[in-house]
């Protein structure tokens, strides 16, 4: 991937691993803006997103995108997202309908060719296999790593993060089987698989921007 050049960079990541602080991170080192999969169904769902509108927007102009995010303000930094962080109890997956995955499909899209950004998302290495100058990541921990996270992130006991866990997986790997036909698990899906055990958010975002370098 050349990072002189516009490009996307997506990252996969299990519940618990601190995937999404790594992109947050990385986005920031990179000076680009940072989506994840929560931010785009709550665009979806707050405007009433469709493909049909989304194609009108594109038809009316082409940086559709661009004007689409300087309305709303969002993008404009790692952080910009935070708002719409999704809690483990309020996993939108199993609400996700066949229309609203192909919005936010064609919104992964638009958003890619339009700036170089880091999108976080159980899909977006599938939807963005295709593009250009892009690198595919996925961010994994052992089950002790990732149950310490949990509890400390969202105040659980070891019992309730375990459980929170195993749900979400089982929810994401459906998700992702559903829409793309693969597993999240597949490596071969990944230019990068980078385990979290024994390493900080930081370091290992670090890694990942030498790795580009």
């Amino acid at each position: 991937m050349n990072k002189n050049e516009k490009f996307v960079i997506t990252i996969n990541r299990e519940l618990g691993s601190g995937g999404r602080t790594v992109g947050e991170k990385l986005a920031a080192k990179l000076g680009v803006s940072f989506y994840d999969k929560a931010l785009i169904k709550a665009l979806t769902e707050k405007y009433h997103l469709t493909v049909e509108e989304i194609e009108k927007l594109k038809g009316r102009k082409h940086g559709w995108w661009a004007d689409f995010k300087r309305t709303l303000s969002i993008g404009q930094s790692a952080n910009s997202s935070q708002y719409y962080k999704v809690e483990i109890g309020e996993e939108p997956d199993l609400l996700t309908t066949d229309e609203m995955y192909n919005a936010e499909k064609e919104i992964l899209k638009g958003i890619a060719a339009e700036e170089s950004c880091v999108i976080a998302g159980r899909t977006a290495f599938h939807i963005l296999k295709d593009q250009p100058n892009r690198l595919s990541i996925l961010i994994q921990a052992s089950m002790d790593h990732r149950i310490e996270r949990v509890m400390s992130k969202q105040g659980m006991s070891r019992e309730e993060a375990e459980k929170a866990i195993k749900r979400v997986d089982k929810m994401r790997e459906n998700y992702v089987n559903k829409y793309t036909g693969t597993s999240r698990y597949d490596t071969r899906n990944y230019d990068l698989v980078i385990s979290m055990d024994g390493k900080t958010e930081d370091e290992v975002a670090e890694m990942i921007y030498n790795f580009i370098k």
